[in-house]
């Protein structure tokens, strides 16, 4: 990473499949969504891909969004060129950014370039082309080094940045070559010097076991050579496994703890508690408050936060990839409750401050610490009905996200079923933070 990503730190992105977006599946349907989206808090809409779909292999009765037959193409289904600029041109003008999804680790098996170019291809003894993992049938993989394959494909992304894009989510970065990445960034940065690049890093099992088959995988600390942001799959099987109790909380804090020393100083990470490959957090959290604790918890780490489509309306289906499958939205259950937390990640302490652990049971209780300013914050992560010791003088306490007021009694704080609470506190009180066993051989 280069320069101040100070800036990123706090960012909300919004991710929309536009097929399953609206009634229609088409940018249109994005264009009279932005409005509600910006008044949540959101700074980009990251949009999946919205190229031509491969029929070849199709999976599904539409085929997947990552199955791309041209990369410099529009997907008919979502509209023109022109219908996708004046969507352009609206979030810009709504102060949002557009974040194009970037998927250069395969093509559709009937793509472009498979045509034009089947030696840019993984292929097997007989001279077919290939995908190196099996269960991505509707697939076929590009293989690098190939410096005409890397100009054509840094060539496309100047192309999307030189019609205004802001930034690009790129699929599966880990595996893909770092010195590709480094020669895309540099070339979009001539264009574009505040260009966002956001990685889809991947699960750490996976880097391994691509390692042992000699096949490239990057982990994330090599990355953040080229990109802002990394997602959280180093820790995601930790996370799901804290959330549905088969591993203890303070497993999960230590790990979240130890990225704080695993990647550079500056690193910011996205956070979230589901996208478009995972279930809804309403659909594997015990209930609906637990949910939005843990969804509290994510928001108010250290990095910026992804909301996916459909999670304003408590949504406990992740939509189809592959058809027509529409987000349900009914009466937006969890908007006014997520536009709050996004209000409250915008202050200046989540990018200037440090943030320490205090508990892991019964509910979470971390701080965040700036100069004169302390938050101290509580994640109701295991629905607590009896009163909880906390770190704080007995008074009155607001929370800023309900607005409400909490009373310390002896040390006790009764949650009156809050999922998560937030107290501006005194500077001047100290706190016992938790000590992880990553750090217990310094107790000497």
């Amino acid at each position: 990473m280069q320069g101040n990503n100070s800036n990123l730190k706090n960012l909300i992105i919004y991710e929309i499949y536009v097929r399953n977006h609206g009634p229609n599946g088409n940018f249109s349907d994005v264009l009279k969504d932005l409005e509600r989206i910006k008044s949540m808090g959101v700074d980009i809409i990251w949009l999946m891909p919205i190229y031509p779909i491969g029929k070849k292999n199709m999976k599904g009765t539409l085929g997947c969004p990552y199955s791309i037959q041209d990369y410099r193409e529009i997907n008919p289904e979502y509209g023109t060129f022109q219908d996708f600029q004046t969507l352009l041109n609206a979030a810009h003008q709504n102060n949002l950014k557009i974040m194009l999804d970037i998927v250069f680790n395969h093509t559709s098996c009937d793509s472009t370039l498979v045509n034009i170019h089947p030696e840019y291809f993984h292929q097997d003894k007989h001279g077919n082309p290939i995908t190196t993992v099996p269960a991505w049938s509707d697939v076929i993989d590009l293989k690098y080094p190939n410096d005409e394959l890397e100009k054509y494909l840094i060539d496309t992304l100047c192309y999307w940045v030189e019609m205004g894009v802001d930034g690009f989510r790129c699929d599966v970065a880990s595996i893909i070559p770092l010195p590709f990445w480094l020669e895309a960034k540099a070339q979009v940065e001539a264009i574009n010097p505040n260009f966002i690049w956001l990685a889809e890093s991947v699960e750490t099992g996976w880097v391994i076991e691509r390692r042992r088959h000699g096949l490239t995988a990057h982990a994330d600390a090599e990355l953040y050579r080229a990109f802002d942001l990394t997602y959280i799959y180093d820790i995601w099987a930790l996370f799901k496994a804290a959330v549905s109790r088969t591993l203890p909380v303070e497993r999960y804090l230590e790990m979240i703890e130890n990225q704080k020393g695993t990647y550079p100083h500056d690193y910011i990470k996205m956070r979230c508690v589901e996208n478009h490959d995972n279930l809804r957090i309403m659909a594997f959290a015990q209930n609906e408050n637990i949910a939005q604790a843990w969804t509290a918890f994510e928001v108010f780490l250290p990095g910026a936060f992804l909301i996916y489509a459909g999670q304003e309306s408590a949504s406990k289906k992740t939509p189809s990839l592959f058809d027509i499958d529409k987000v349900k939205w009914g009466d937006y259950s969890l908007q006014n409750w997520l536009t709050r937390l996004f209000q409250i990640k915008k202050s200046k302490i989540f990018t200037n401050g440090n943030h320490y652990f205090l508990a892991a049971k019964p509910a979470i209780q971390s701080i965040w610490i700036d100069q004169d300013v302390v938050f101290y914050n509580i994640f109701n992560i295991n629905d607590v009905k009896e009163p909880i010791t906390c770190q704080l003088s007995d008074g009155l306490y607001e929370d800023l996200i309900s607005q409400e007021y909490f009373q310390i009694s002896n040390g006790k704080l009764d949650l009156n079923g809050a999922s998560a609470l937030i107290f501006k506190v005194s500077p001047s009180l100290e706190f016992t933070t938790m000590r992880f066993k990553l750090l217990e051989h310094f107790d000497d």
